[in-house]
């Protein structure tokens, strides 16, 4: 375990927990959840944030009523990988909304992009007019999701037993 982790006692772990979620809890119900004073938890909650734990809150929005319900995986291998073309790939990927998560992977491929759009002919352009202008692309797979099993952007917050 990370010494970040171990400066967080049960009672963190269990607000982290609790807030990951239900963002929009009270903080009248999240005292109650772990059996504290309404300001104790309002100062735990705002050390969380101060230390880094908590980035932030967000709502979870139906990509398939906003017409974003359509997602690709695509692997990019860049011509080369010296720093100013990495600095490069990774500023120009920031500008594009459509890239909703990019990823820096070793193996085969240098990174490993999340895509979501509305259908198969508008990835097929973002393909065309984003994808091949990103600075330094040599090759890329791509990998149409047929079905999504399991999505969640929640962390595994169990407190392991000591020995």
């Amino acid at each position: 375990m990370s010494s970040q982790i171990l400066s967080l006692d049960r009672t963190d772990i269990k607000i982290l927990d609790i807030l990951q979620n239900d963002g929009r809890i009270s903080n009248i119900k999240l005292a109650e959840e772990v059996n504290l004073s309404p300001t104790a938890v309002l100062a735990r909650v705002q050390k969380l944030s101060k230390d880094g734990f908590i980035l932030g809150y967000e709502a979870k929005l139906n990509a398939a009523m906003l017409n974003s319900n359509f997602v690709v995986f695509v692997e990019i291998l860049l011509d080369k990988t010296t720093p100013n073309v990495l600095d490069e790939f990774c500023e120009a990927v920031m500008q594009y909304p459509e890239i909703v998560e990019c990823h820096m992977t070793s193996g085969g491929f240098d990174f490993v992009v999340k895509i979501r759009c509305a259908s198969m002919e508008e990835f097929r352009k973002i393909s065309g007019q984003v994808l091949w202008q990103l600075p330094g692309i040599k090759e890329t797979r791509s990998y149409p999701v047929m079905e999504v099993i399991k999505e969640s952007a929640k962390l595994n917050l169990k407190v392991k037993k000591s020995r």
